[in-house]
């Protein structure tokens, strides 16, 4: 009677160490989401919101986004947690070079965070390996041109979603002093290369 007591609990322990394996490599990854913008083209995110239905809510800010898009300094920008994977996510930015609001509502595609779980090869300062794109990039151009990639490591990005936003609500003036500061570091810039509002 023992034996078959302590063999029942035997394979409940191993049965409940196996669950626990699993969940904790699917915990393991670490899902996150970063705001970018072109280089000189800086933005100000004002509002990121992200919903999992009957889940979570929440906001997740984003502030000053600058350089890079693409090139071998970007998709680059600050990470947030996503947690738990979202199905909605609300951007309103400021664009710098335009004095422009603009708010987009993106729908994540249903099987998005399953084709991020697909290995993607990355390196390392050893060698070569293999993991999720456990990032969503987010990326925001003049004309209100948002295109979203998925990537493990500035160089695998791949693109999934290129959308238009509407021009949103909201005072420019309200950043007056930071546009000053952006036009001191990127004015002459602009001035000879203008804003390019298609072709991102």
């Amino acid at each position: 009677m023992m034996i078959r007591k302590a063999w029942i609990v035997s394979i409940a322990v191993v049965a409940l160490l196996a669950s626990g394996c699993a969940t904790s490599t699917e915990e393991d990854i670490p899902w996150s989401i970063k705001v970018v913008a072109p280089e000189h083209y800086d933005i100000w995110g004002v509002n990121m919101f992200l919903e999992k239905t009957g889940e979570r809510s929440w906001r997740a800010p984003v502030g000053y986004a600058t350089c890079c898009w693409k090139g071998p300094n970007g998709p680059s920008g600050s990470h947030h947690g996503l947690e738990p994977f979202p199905e909605l996510i609300f951007i309103h930015w400021f664009s710098f070079a335009e004095q422009k609001y603009y708010a987009k509502l993106i729908k994540v595609p249903p099987d998005l965070q399953d084709r991020m779980r697909e290995p993607a090869s990355y390196k390392t300062q050893v060698d070569v390996r293999s993991g999720p794109r456990h990032t969503m990039a987010i990326g925001l151009a003049p004309g209100g041109t948002v295109v979203v990639w998925i990537m493990n490591q500035i160089g695998n990005e791949i693109e999934v979603m290129r959308m238009q936003a509407s021009e949103g609500y909201g005072d420019p003036s309200d950043f007056t002093e930071r546009t000053k500061g952006y036009l001191k570091r990127h004015g002459d810039y602009l001035q000879e290369h203008g804003i390019p509002t298609e072709g991102w």
